[in-house]
Parts: C-alpha cells; sequence; structure tokens
C-alpha cells in the first residue's frame, strides 16, 4: 500500500490505542507510535504498548520518560490514593491524571513536526469513558485550534491534524473494528492495578469498561484475569 503520508500515533499498551494505530495503519499512513513512563503505577502497559507497536509494524516506537508521578493527585501516579474498585461512577474519578493528554498530545506533536508527520492519532474515547475531561470532542477541537497556531506547519498552512477516529465509538464498536483489522487483543491490557504478572484485577473501572465491551461485542475477551 502507497502512505499518504506520517502519523504519529499514541500506543498506550490499551484495546483503544491499539485499535487508533491499526486504523492509521489502515488508511495508509507511515505510523510512528509513542508511549510514556509517566509514574504510572500500572507500568505493565508499556510491556503491552511495545508488543503491539511490534505486532501492528510501525516504523519506529519511542518511549519517553516522564515524572508525573511528583505531581501526584490520581490514583494512577499516587500510592497514596486507591484504585477504585466499585464501579464507574458519576463525575470525575479519582484515576483522572491532571493534564495527561495535553502533555502527551504536546510531546507527540513536537516529534510530529520534527517528522514533518500530517497527523497525531489518539485513541481517546466520549462514550464508554470514565468521564475524563480531556477525551471530550471540545477539547480536541480546542487541542487542534492550538496545535494550529502554535506549529510551523499551522503557519504555513499545513496543520498537522489531530485524529480521534474512536471518540464517538462505545467500546464494542471499537472491538468489533479492532477485531475487523485484525488485531491480537491479548497483547493489550487495560487494567489499572495488574499483579505481578501482568494478570488483569477485572475489579477497576478500566477492566470493568474492557468485559462490558468484549460482552456487548458478542466476542471472546482474550484478557488474563487474575482468578
Amino acid at each position: 500500500m502507497q502512505t499518504v503520508g506520517k502519523a504519529v500515533v499514541l500506543v498506550s499498551g490499551g484495546l483503544d490505542s491499539a485499535t487508533a494505530l491499526a486504523m492509521a495503519l489502515e488508511e495508509g499512513y507511515a505510523c510512528y507510535a509513542i508511549s510514556f513512563d509517566y509514574g504510572q503505577r500500572h507500568k505493565c502497559e508499556l510491556e503491552a504498548a511495545q508488543q503491539v507497536a511490534r505486532s501492528l509494524g510501525v516504523v519506529e516506537h519511542k518511549l519517553m520518560q516522564l515524572n508525573m508521578d511528583d505531581l501526584g493527585g490520581s490514583a494512577l501516579t499516587d500510592d497514596a490514593i486507591d484504585v477504585p474498585e466499585g464501579g464507574v461512577g458519576e463525575g470525575i474519578p479519582v484515576t483522572y491524571v491532571p493534564a495527561r493528554n495535553t502533555v502527551f498530545l504536546s510531546l507527540a506533536l513536537g516529534w510530529a513536526e520534527v517528522l514533518d508527520a500530517e497527523a497525531i492519532f489518539v485513541g481517546v474515547n466520549a462514550i464508554d469513558y470514565s468521564g475524563y475531561p480531556d477525551c471530550r470532542p471540545e477539547y480536541l477541537a480546542a487541542y487542534q485550534q492550538m496545535a494550529n497556531l502554535a506549529t510551523r506547519r499551522g503557519v504555513e498552512g499545513r496543520p498537522i491534524r489531530i485524529e480521534a477516529p474512536l471518540v464517538h465509538l462505545s467500546k464494542a464498536e471499537i472491538i468489533r473494528e479492532g477485531t475487523h483489522l485484525g488485531i491480537d487483543y491479548g497483547l493489550t491490557t487495560s487494567c489499572y492495578s495488574p499483579d505481578v504478572q501482568c494478570r488483569a484485577c477485572g475489579r477497576c473501572d478500566a477492566c470493568r469498561l474492557r468485559l462490558a465491551g468484549f460482552e456487548a461485542a458478542g466476542i471472546p475477551d482474550p484478557t488474563g484475569y487474575q482468578s
């Protein structure tokens, strides 16, 4: 397939970002994956991100080191805050990491400028999400406007597009699309509290959304859960 240009893809190791990567490849982009070791407690996702990027065939996979755990304020980066297991509730949960997507997209934007890439793909989702403010279409539209103003390509009239192909899809629809594209979801992880063997807990918000998504899609869940 002839490429339509370069794309930077944020790959976390979860099923959403894996699906976004597969969709970017299906569109014909030469994909450059970027992942972040940002001080998260669930570092199993970094190994999963490497496996996903390798299996789908990216040009390059960059792992960047951050220290967002120095800020704290989230159950994903602060050991003093418990990861909730009571189910997805209303409002913004304690698993929200302040400014995470803004920081991630900014670094992806910088790499996209260096690569002279046409697009950045991010697997955010506004339907089956846990109340994160930086997963909303309004946020993405605002970030696109900022990127247009802040980059050389934007000033020259060749803006780097922020692509969020999953934003209006349910988890079941995402899983069906990824299965159609041949993703091995057994390589991915969504769990906020995996054990030392990287088996998913099955109880955190992310696991609950994943379990419900596979059930609604009518597709067997290949995830390795703790017994």
